[in-house]
């Protein structure tokens, strides 16, 4: 059984940067999950899919799976870009695109 260790994404509803910086230790699923002929309902025999532990640090969440003896793979964030602009720029002489207002 392997863990993933990760920083997911943020929330695509949330525009600040909470909790966005913790990083999570999962498991992969060891078996696929079936769906209940009667219910329809997804289940799956794999307890240890259903455990998510956050830590601080990426250095924290690796000690933790060495300590406890647990294969992991490391995924790294892409960085996003922001390219700073201002307000003024809207409205320049030679600014690229149409005006739109």
């Amino acid at each position: 059984m392997v863990a993933r260790i990760s920083r997911p994404a943020k929330n695509v509803m949330q525009s600040g940067q909470a909790k966005s910086r913790r990083w999570l230790l999962d498991y992969e699923a060891a078996a696929p999950k079936t769906v209940d002929p009667l219910m329809g309902w997804t289940s799956t025999t794999d307890a240890a899919s259903q455990i998510r532990l956050w830590f601080a640090s990426k250095e924290e969440a690796i000690a933790y799976a060495e300590r406890k003896g647990i294969a992991y793979r490391v995924i790294e964030p892409k960085e996003k870009t922001v390219k700073p602009t201002s307000y003024s720029d809207n409205f320049k002489y030679g600014r690229i695109g149409t005006w739109t207002h």
